[in-house]
């Protein structure tokens, strides 16, 4: 009789393709948790997410009794339950800085994201392509004043910036060519880093050449 894995008390009920989706699993790459990843197609919520979510959305986290479907929320949980190694500063003022760059991620990249995922209008869609390349393409030039975004280490906020970085050639957004070269920098470092390797689900393994 073969061994019988130990299973996870954690379950993480993720969209394969959705950037919400991926900044999470990279913090529990980061963190190292011991979780089940359960790939879900959000047109077809499975039973147990419509049974603990009254949204219905995805992602969705459960660890024992706790339900999370938030995924800012369930970064900030799993950086607090799994302090290390920490990915937000110590310091409140720096705290909040990082809280509020995750803000404007949210704001002025991650709508105009899901503006080019929705597909609903091709005029839309263009002009969502060419006000996301402007914008990342403005603030290149940052990538290059500290290793990571803003900071010396590695935080919340890449884990939001690097999955809408990774699928920029998927949504048809070009920018590196363009931008300031420490964008590509960045990029790369972030990318070979073995948490964001192992966060990539089949789907998004398949976005970049």
């Amino acid at each position: 009789m073969g061994v019988v894995a130990k299973r996870s008390s954690m379950t993480f009920f993720s969209d394969p393709a959705s950037h919400y989706s991926h900044r999470v699993r990279i913090v529990l790459a980061e963190k190292g948790v011991a979780v089940d990843i359960v790939d879900s197609d959000p047109d077809s919520v499975p039973q147990d997410v419509t049974d603990i979510n009254p949204y219905n959305t995805l992602p969705t986290l459960v660890d024992r009794d706790l339900v999370l479907y938030e995924p800012n929320v369930m970064m900030e949980y799993l950086d607090e339950r799994f302090p290390h190694p920490p990915l937000l500063p110590v310091y409140p003022v720096a705290r909040g800085e990082s809280r509020l760059y995750i803000y404007r991620i949210q704001r002025d990249w991650c709508t105009l994201v899901d503006t080019i995922v929705a597909g609903k209008d091709r005029a839309v869609v263009t002009e969502a392509r060419e006000k996301l390349a402007e914008s990342i393409i403005s603030i290149s030039p940052i990538f290059g004043e500290k290793p990571y975004f803003m900071s010396e280490d590695f935080t919340l906020v890449d884990c939001c910036v690097a999955p809408i970085l990774w699928r920029l050639q998927d949504l048809g957004v070009d920018v590196e060519d363009r931008a300031d070269k420490n964008l590509k920098k960045y990029m790369e470092r972030v990318f070979e880093r073995e948490s964001f390797k192992l966060s990539l689900s089949e789907v998004e393994s398949e976005m970049r050449d």
